[in-house]
């Protein structure tokens, strides 16, 4: 006979499909599989039985132990199930809720920097942040709000270079100035924020520290030029020579009297300005270059000339303000802040961020990319209006609880937020800021009372102790809600405010509101973000694709910090 085995391939298994019977399909089928060896096997194979329903325990493939095969009854499949995978949807649901409620600064690691500086035109600097005293949401005197505007020069008290070693005092020949030309968008929002760090000037380099400002256009540190009002200071002060002064015909002078009536003075042979504050206080200077030296985030030093404020005559709440520190790090996005110069010599992206750690714990600052987290950033558009230097963004609605505040004076329903760094204190619109009074108003006056002889700020409770945290009383509050982008919750983006981040505590031990009146600010229609309600967040600013974002951190100095060079 004729060998044919070669004419087909061999059988290598035999798979059974067993249907169910008519009469009750809900059985569903068995799917029973088989190999073929050569060799003797153990046992007869035998066909799967199927169970009962309430006998099967299997809800999974079972492999036979003779075959190595699988055999899979769909009926018995939790796939099949409907309640089941329902009850697995709802479980998935509950899941990913949870996981987007848990705290942030878990969820998120900082970039590696380890990089070759060679091969990137741009890297990141990052400078720890320093509470200024412990007691300094204690002071009355911080709830004085500072709206700073480039105001005409005063010819008693301008300075002018007269030699290469020292200022001496003399009558400028400033142009007369039309004040109606001031304009209330440069300057910081308050001269008294929270938190400094440290620049390093000259050649050799000296140490200053700044108060951070986001609110702020121009990096300004006290000098002896000489020094007509300055305060204490925590450093000697800064001293310009000849080479040091900034022409008017410099871009950057320019920028600062852009809206004077002379752009350009024949006679003048430096760039006075003088910014002014809303409660009277002033600072007056003349612009100047020097070197400030730098620290990258993998350890590399750099050194950059600058163009900052040789500030010589302090009036006002100024000198309080810079009892400890030597002038403010202006961070806006001017073409004249430090940001912006730093990414115009091609040193970093023109991206900054902020971590102020919750009681006043520091925290740390960065300039650059490098430090933005990969993802579980809350991010809105930067508004470029209505004032053009500040970080701002369009809110749509807010709420204390689960009550909606109205806006007050707002655009077509909607509101604008400005983040400041420079501002101690958070400021509402007053209808908004009536409103929340209103509410606080259920507070049971059995836990707190009103305590009016408490003036550390407007609004002060007293409770039956002394409270040393707001984790005491957290639960006599509710969160502030703040949605943008749209106003339905499901697709804004929205930033969260806990107790700690709208109250704090008096030397009495009594809980003050850190929220205040805006009604004098700007035209009464903006909300203003301070230190208060920016703690325990990173909040990030980038220019380069016009955004700010924000993700709960406990603002510890990052793992991979290298020690800097400090004094």
């Amino acid at each position: 006979m004729e060998d044919t085995t070669n004419d087909s391939p061999p059988v290598k298994g035999v798979v059974i499909i067993t249907l169910p019977p008519l009469d009750n399909p809900s059985l569903g089928k068995t799917i029973t599989a088989f190999t073929l060896s050569d060799s003797p096997p153990q046992h007869h194979h035998q066909q799967q039985q199927r169970e009962p329903p309430q006998q099967s325990q299997s809800s999974v493939p079972q492999q036979d132990s003779n075959t190595g095969f699988f055999h899979v009854s769909l009926q018995r499949s939790f796939l099949f199930r409907p309640r089941i995978v329902l009850g697995l949807l709802g479980i998935s649901i509950i899941a990913l809720s949870f996981w987007s409620s848990l705290s942030q600064e878990t969820l998120f690691e900082l970039r590696d920097v380890d990089r070759d500086d060679q091969n990137s035109s741009n890297s990141s600097f990052i400078l720890p942040l320093y509470p200024k005293r412990a007691s300094i949401w204690n002071s009355r005197t911080d709830v004085e709000f500072k709206l700073g505007r480039f105001v005409d020069f005063k010819p008693d008290i301008v300075m002018e270079l007269v030699n290469d070693q020292q200022m001496a005092k003399s009558v400028s020949a400033a142009t007369k100035l039309d004040s109606s030309a001031n304009f209330p968008v440069k300057g910081n929002i308050h001269s008294d924020g929270l938190y400094y760090t440290y620049m390093l000037v000259g050649n050799p380099p000296k140490p200053y520290f700044v108060d951070i400002d986001t609110g702020s256009d121009l990096m300004w540190i006290q000098c002896d030029a000489p020094c007509t009002s300055c305060a204490k200071g925590a450093h000697p002060l800064y001293k310009p020579r000849n080479v040091n002064m900034i022409p008017p015909k410099n871009p950057y002078c320019v920028e600062v009297q852009e809206n004077l009536r002379s752009k350009y003075c024949d006679n003048c042979h430096q760039c006075d300005y003088e910014i002014e504050y809303a409660d009277h206080s002033s600072s007056v200077g003349v612009l100047a270059k020097d070197t400030l030296q730098l620290v990258l985030a993998n350890g590399t030093g750099i050194k950059s000339d600058v163009v900052f404020g040789c500030a010589y005559d302090q009036q006002g709440t100024l000198l309080n303000t810079l009892a400890n520190t030597d002038g403010i790090l202006g961070l806006s996005r001017a073409p004249i802040s430090l940001p912006s110069q730093l990414a115009n010599h091609g040193f970093i992206n023109n991206v900054i961020g902020h971590c102020l750690g919750a009681d006043t714990n520091g925290g740390y600052l960065f300039l650059g990319n490098d430090f933005v987290p990969h993802w579980r950033v809350s991010w809105v558009p930067m508004l470029n209006s209505p004032f053009s230097n500040f970080y701002q963004a369009e809110l749509m609605k807010m709420n204390y609880g689960s009550k909606e505040l109205q806006l007050g004076k707002a655009r077509d329903g909607k509101g604008t937020v400005v983040f400041d760094s420079g501002s101690t204190y958070t400021y509402f619109t007053n209808q908004a800021y009536k409103a929340l009074i209103s509410m606080l108003e259920e507070i049971s006056s059995e836990d707190l009372i009103k305590d009016a002889s408490d003036t550390t700020l407007p609004i002060c409770w007293r409770a039956k102790f002394p409270v040393r945290s707001i984790t005491e009383v957290r639960q006599l509050f509710k969160p502030l809600n703040l949605q943008f982008g749209s106003k339905w919750r499901i697709a804004s983006t929205k930033l969260s405010i806990p107790a700690e981040g709208y109250l704090t505590i008096s030397e009495k031990g009594n809980v003050c509101l850190g929220i205040l009146d805006g009604s004098n600010i700007h035209d009464g229609s903006g909300f203003i973000l301070g230190d208060i309600s920016l703690r325990g967040q990173l909040f990030v600013y980038d220019n380069v694709n016009e955004k700010i974002g924000w993700i709960r951190s406990n603002c510890e100095r990052p793992q991979k910090l290298l020690n800097l060079p400090f004094f």
